[in-house]
């Protein structure tokens, strides 16, 4: 298991577009990738779940993946939170 905590950091936290690149990314990975923000703990590939975390600019997240290329999936979500889903804010 490879986990860690990461702050949303773009201005729009994770709208609609944000959620889609975010489970996209997931997506590419075979473990599971689960997310926890104000205790609530949803499947990091599911949009409607990842939205439904309404995890507004500043929003702390969990971040836990599970499986053979874990590191590598948890590695490559907070590359991308952190270059703000590349929004070009």
């Amino acid at each position: 298991m490879a986990k860690t905590r990461i702050t949303i950091i773009n201005k729009l936290g994770l709208h609609a577009r944000a959620a889609a690149k975010f489970v996209s990314t997931a997506a590419a990975y075979g473990c599971t990738v689960t997310v926890t923000a104000n205790g609530q703990s949803v499947d990091g590939k599911s949009i409607m779940s990842v939205m439904m975390l309404a995890a507004a600019k500043g929003t702390e997240i969990d971040l836990e993946c599970t499986g053979d290329d874990e590191q590598e999936a948890l590695d490559a979500i907070c590359d991308l939170i952190n270059r703000r889903f590349d929004e070009g804010e």
